[in-house]
This record gives C-alpha cells, structure tokens and sequence, in this order.
C-alpha cells in the first residue's frame, strides 16, 4: 500500500504554515492495526478513483524514522491526541477509521477545489475526527489522577515503611537516604519497564482494543472487588500483597543495605502488582485507544514520578526527624478510605475505556 511518492512541504517540523500546490496525502498506519486494517480498502478505492491522488503510505510500529515524522506533523497540525490510522492532506487531518472512511473523499474533494482555484497561499492545517472508533483522547489530566490515587496505595508505602522504621533510630540521615532512595528507584524503574513493555507488545500485536476492553474490565472487576472489601471492613484485603511473598519482603528490610533495599523495591513491585496494577493496567489500556509507543512514553513516565512522590516524602520526613511509626499509623487509620477511593477510580475508569469504544 506503500506510495515513494514525496510529501513536500507536508513533513517539515519547522512549524510554519503549510503550502501544497499538489493532491497529496500522507498516511500513517500500523502494520497489524485493525483499524487500519478497515480503511485499507477506503484508501485503495479513492486512489483508483482520484488517479490524481498521491498517498505515501508510512509505516510507524516498525520505523523510528515514520514514527518522528508522525509526532512532527501531529504537531505541526496542532493535534494534541493523535491516533494511528491517520491522514494528512491539505489543511486536514483526519484521525481515526471512523473519520478516514467517512470524510476522506470530502477532503479529497476540498483540497482538488482549492488547487483548481490556484490558492496555493499559506494555509493553516486542522485536526480534524476522532482517535480510533472515536476512543477517549486521553489528556494529562486524565494521568495525574489515577496516578496520585495509585501513588497512596499502601502497598508500596507500608514495605519502605518497614524498611524505614529499623533505620529511623540507627541510622544517620544519609544512610537513611540512601536506602530509601534504592527502594524508590527500583519501583519506578519497576513499574515504567513494566509499563514500556506491556505497551509496546500491545502496540507491535495490534491487538490494542482488545487489550482495552480486557483493561477496562479488569478495572472495572478489582474497583467492584476492593470497594466490596471496604464495605465488608476485611482487615485483610483481596488485591494484596499475597503471603507467601510477605517473608520474602521481610527479609530483605531487615538487611537494611543499597543492594537490599533496590531488589526489596523490585519485589515489591513484583509481589505487589495485585495490589497496585488495577489502575496502571486501565492508564495502559487508555492510552493504546489511541496513542503510539513514542506518543505515550511521556504519559507513563508523568504517571510513575507522580506514583512514587509519596514514597519520596515519606523518605525525607523520616529523613529530617519525622517517626515512620506516624507515617504507618496514618496509613493504618486511613486504610479503608484510601481503598474506597481507590475502588471508585478503577471503575470510573473502566466505564471511561467502555465509553470510548461503545460510546
């Protein structure tokens, strides 16, 4: 489906106005894409219909190159949500199956009018549809949420708690921030690899809305789960740490050393993820409605900074003279609402991914 054909003045990312004087388009796809997949047929139909139509087709799951063309020209166009399939032809761009098949041809049809009245004056580019099957366009906002209710999540806080609580009467402030550092510079980079890697076979399969239906039901399913759990007052709650791994946490916090403290900061990620992974999974499965691997780097790595926050502050009180037996009686008094709201997010968020796709 590939065209060699040149794209002039489409692709520079110099963020000047855009002149194009030619039936030109630029289309990217995904190679395994369903949604691409649908207007495949779209396209090949239009060109045999418009033989004046130059596409050039650019592959981006496999072509760094395509895929910094493909943040260039989103950005060049002003789209803050970008999406694969998508097209670019004249002063439109259309993101989405949806808005390829059903509004290509109309702007085939407005560019020809416009290169037929010789306006080849500096033309200012529009976005123009929806992400794919019309999914939420996710936003940093829609981040930054999740992401601080995950970050109190008291998985994570209560393991480098314990960590803390030994070191706290001890150990000098360096030491103390030493340790705790390791810890939280395991689970980011636990949890951003995680995400990277769930992300990017998503993306490279293909099977994007699949796995979004799946996240969205999952989220859905543990909010359900955990808020039951808060209702029933179970001091002991579903999505935890299981047992079998509690010992193996515990003996790495009574080594008390860098080395310990980061493989202590895996494992707790790992052991964890039951506890911590409902709401990351839904960021996941949010972001492949819509947004590339490079487009959603950003996103995760806003989501895992603000997801270890907590743990960097609990670490510096500590630090600076502040008991972590306060900290974990904070967290223990607040047990049940920090679950509650937690609950609530999974299933709001579930609902949100269910809405973009069936909506």
């Amino acid at each position: 489906m590939s065209d060699p054909s040149p794209s002039g003045n489409l692709s520079s990312a110099t963020g000047s106005p855009i002149v194009v004087s030619t039936l030109k388009a630029v289309y990217f796809y995904g190679e395994g894409c369903e949604h691409c997949e649908k207007v495949k047929p779209v396209i090949a139909s239009l060109r045999q219909k418009y033989p004046d139509l130059q596409v050039e087709a650019l592959e981006v799951y496999h072509n760094a190159t395509n895929q910094q063309r493909f943040v260039d020209m989103n950005r060049q166009y002003n789209i803050s949500s970008s999406g694969i399939p998508e097209i670019f032809i004249g002063t439109r761009a259309l993101v989405g199956d949806v808005a390829i098949s059903g509004q290509f041809e109309a702007a085939i049809l407005a560019e020809k009018a416009r290169i037929a009245s010789c306006n080849t004056t500096e033309i200012t580019p529009v976005p123009d549809g929806e992400c794919a099957t019309g999914a939420i366009s996710l936003t940093p906002q829609m981040v930054i949420l999740p992401a601080l209710v995950d970050s109190i999540n008291p998985c994570a806080l209560s393991v480098l708690i314990f960590l803390l609580i030994p070191l706290a009467a001890a150990a000098n402030r360096r030491r103390i921030l030493s340790i705790g550092g390791a810890y939280i510079a395991a689970v980011f980079l636990f949890h951003l690899l995680v995400g990277v890697g769930i992300f990017s076979v998503v993306s490279l399969s293909g099977f994007s809305k699949i796995f979004s239906l799946i996240g969205g039901s999952l989220a859905i399913i543990f909010g359900i789960i955990t808020l039951s759990d808060v209702i029933r007052k179970r001091e002991t709650f579903f999505l935890s740490v299981p047992k079998s791994g509690k010992g193996l946490l515990s003996h790495y916090s009574r080594i008390a050393s860098v080395p310990a403290a980061f493989i202590l900061g895996i494992l707790a990620g790992l052991l964890g993820f039951s506890c911590t992974g409902g709401i990351y999974i839904s960021i996941l499965a949010l972001m492949s409605q819509s947004l590339t691997v490079a487009a959603g780097l950003p996103y995760l790595l806003l989501y895992n900074v603000i997801f270890i926050l907590p743990l960097v502050l609990v670490t510096l009180l500590v630090a600076y003279g502040i008991s972590p037996e306060k900290a974990d009686t904070w967290r223990t008094e607040h047990k049940l609402a920090l679950r509650l709201v937690i609950g609530l997010i999974m299933i709001a968020l579930g609902l949100v991914i269910f809405l973009g796709w069936f909506g």
